[in-house]
């Protein structure tokens, strides 16, 4: 009979083999092992084990079932993609004389609707504040008809915006300003209903006491809740410890849904991690800030995790750095724009970076990852719409590409 089994094997034995195969395919790898033999703690040997078999377990099967509850989100959002402002765009609005031609231009656009009812004299501020408000009203748009774990991962996008809106009304307090300004100036995604109270916290422990212990922000201020008093520097230090702790937690429930989600948010996060560690380096340079205390704010993953790390943590001027992050070929480009000792166009190469791999993600289908791209690229054309208003406004036309970033 050898060989003619396969004529019969697969009517009872054929959905198992398959079952098994796919086990297979979760074991371990070469690769799995030396990241878990440069693990410090068994903290870090967890997360790392959280992103091997809930992966592979899933990978390219969501394709079966991701249409019955995310496929008319998905959708939508890579129609909202479509009406991201091209390079085009930029070129018109860039040769405006005044802040009326630009509403004039925008009004052929999404943001038409918004602004149609503006009254003149315009203002930069007003400008922003519309175009935020219909990336506010989109994203509700999909909460409201999102089902877990699509609504759990759109809450998660918002987190970055809670932590920024706790740290202006701390940081706005210390320094005696209204709450009410203070509140005008907060980004409407990171809103929630004790924000105002925050003037009320002298210290760390108060401001988790009295205001963030009913907020999703909770669970990460395990990490900085001292009885210190609020200074800029401890400010500062509550906000990159925050955001370690969200970036980590937010990388591990990517991990957790598996599949072509787990692989696009892994990449996008690991380029934020990163971000992040060369800003902290470079803005604690001269400070008092230890070297001990400022590896505490790294974030446990990434392309730089543990060894770039270490080397950043002892890096005393941005040439430092520079090397640092040369040894690392996704990030050769980025800095070498940039000439020696000079760090002020950095940022617009990091953002340029984040825009081709946001870009990147919507390449591929059945997964939720196209949610924080657009979030994040529609984010962006934000800061360009701000930047090119300042520039018309203040008439600095010759500076408006200085820090426009184009997505497509």
């Amino acid at each position: 009979m050898y060989g003619f089994e396969a004529l019969t094997f697969n009517i009872h034995g054929g959905f198992l083999e398959a079952i098994v195969r796919g086990h297979r395919s979760g074991l371990l790898t070469a690769a799995d092992y030396n990241n878990l033999s440069q693990c410090e703690t068994l903290e870090d040997i967890k997360m790392h084990l959280s992103a091997t078999e809930s992966v592979k377990k899933m990978y390219g099967f969501e394709a079966l079932t991701f249409n019955i509850h995310g496929g008319f989100l998905e959708a939508i959002v890579r129609g909202h993609r479509s009406g991201l402002l091209t390079a085009a765009d930029y070129n018109n609005l860039s040769q405006c004389e005044t802040l009326e031609d630009i509403k004039m231009h925008l009004s052929a656009t999404e943001y038409g609707p918004y602004l149609q009812n503006e009254p003149s004299p315009l203002h930069t501020t007003t400008i922003v504040e519309k175009c935020t408000l219909k990336l506010v009203d989109e994203y509700k748009q999909m909460l409201c008809q999102a089902t877990e774990p699509l609504s759990t991962f759109l809450e998660y996008i918002t987190y970055g915006h809670m932590i920024d809106n706790v740290v202006l009304i701390v940081t706005g307090t210390l320094h005696e300003r209204d709450v009410h300004e203070l509140l005008e100036k907060c980004h409407p995604l990171g809103m929630f209903d004790s924000i105002a109270t925050l003037a009320v916290a002298q210290n760390m422990r108060e401001l988790y006491r009295l205001v963030l212990v009913d907020t999703p922000l909770a669970p990460y201020f395990s990490e900085c809740i001292t009885s210190e008093d609020l200074d800029d520097m401890n400010i500062e230090i509550m906000r990159n410890t925050l955001y370690k702790a969200y970036l980590e937690d937010f990388y591990r429930f990517c991990q957790k849904i598996g599949g072509a989600t787990a692989e696009i948010m892994s990449d996008i996060l690991a380029f934020e991690a990163d971000r992040r560690a060369v800003n902290i380096t470079i803005n604690s340079i001269g400070t008092e800030l230890t070297r001990d205390d400022r590896r505490k704010l790294y974030s446990n993953f990434g392309l730089l995790y543990p060894y770039g790390h270490e080397e950043l943590a002892i890096s005393e001027d941005i040439d430092q750095v520079r090397a640092v992050m040369e040894k690392y070929p996704p990030y050769q480009s980025i800095f070498s724009k940039l000439s020696y000792g000079e760090s002020q166009i950095l940022d617009k190469a990091f953002y340029e970076e984040e825009v081709k791999r946001l870009c990147l993600a919507f390449e591929q289908q059945f997964h939720y990852g196209v949610f924080f791209a657009y979030m994040r690229l529609r984010e962006q054309e934000i800061r360009n719409l701000m930047w090119i208003s300042e520039c018309v406004a203040q008439n600095q036309k010759s500076r408006v590409h200085d820090s426009v970033v184009f997505i497509f």
